[in-house]
């Protein structure tokens, strides 16, 4: 299989996975992007079953110039918009492009799951979705990013060097070895390159 870095595909959606220092690492990352940033942004961050997800979409949302959303179920994905997994809710992404939510078992000890959100957007995006994994104290999120790398998406593990919790990014790596590694900043960089404003092809 090629490299993810070597993939040129149409970029339609992002993918990204945290838990313990998330909403420092998101916030870094989305500082980073503009308000025409054309593809969606589809988010699990573990959250503490009772957490208020409201307080989470105002922190991020002071922090970026992109809507942000607690998402909804059965809502349709769209561009430029920024999509939060609610509290004690699996978010997943259907064939329609459209918004599941379940309360469903635990994944890897975790509703919401990284791994439901990234396998589902797998086999819904396919090639054209990018999957990244950031700092946490778990294994969610490598076996979801492996299938991500599998539909030929790319993807992407925060250098556990710079994570506040290394366990995610380290099993994410272990899992995925064609994974680029990349600090914060650096992220945001690559998606404000790699995701072009461009119209779709005839």
């Amino acid at each position: 299989m090629e490299k993810c870095q070597e993939r040129q595909h149409r970029i339609r959606a992002v993918v990204i996975g945290a838990s313990a220092g998330g909403a420092k690492a998101l916030s870094e990352i989305f500082s980073r992007l503009s308000s025409d940033f054309p593809a969606a942004i589809l988010v699990v961050n573990h959250l503490h079953p009772h957490s208020k997800t409201m307080q989470m979409v105002d922190y991020l949302g002071h922090r970026c110039k992109l809507r942000m959303k607690a998402a909804d179920d059965k809502e349709t994905i769209k561009p430029g918009t920024i999509y939060l997994a609610p509290a004690n809710y699996h978010l997943l992404v259907e064939a329609d492009l459209s918004l599941s939510l379940t309360i469903d078992e635990k994944v890897n000890f975790s509703r919401p799951s990284i791994d439901v959100l990234f396998e589902t957007a797998a086999e819904a995006y396919q090639d054209e979705l990018i999957g990244i994994v950031l700092t946490g104290g778990s294994k969610d999120g490598a076996a979801g990013l492996k299938k991500i790398s599998d539909f030929g998406g790319r993807v992407i593990v925060q250098d556990p060097k710079t994570a506040e919790a290394v366990i995610m990014p380290q099993s994410a790596l272990r899992e995925c070895e064609d994974a680029q590694v990349m600090s914060l900043a650096r992220i945001g960089d690559f998606l404000r390159d790699a995701v072009q404003v461009e119209p779709l092809a005839p």
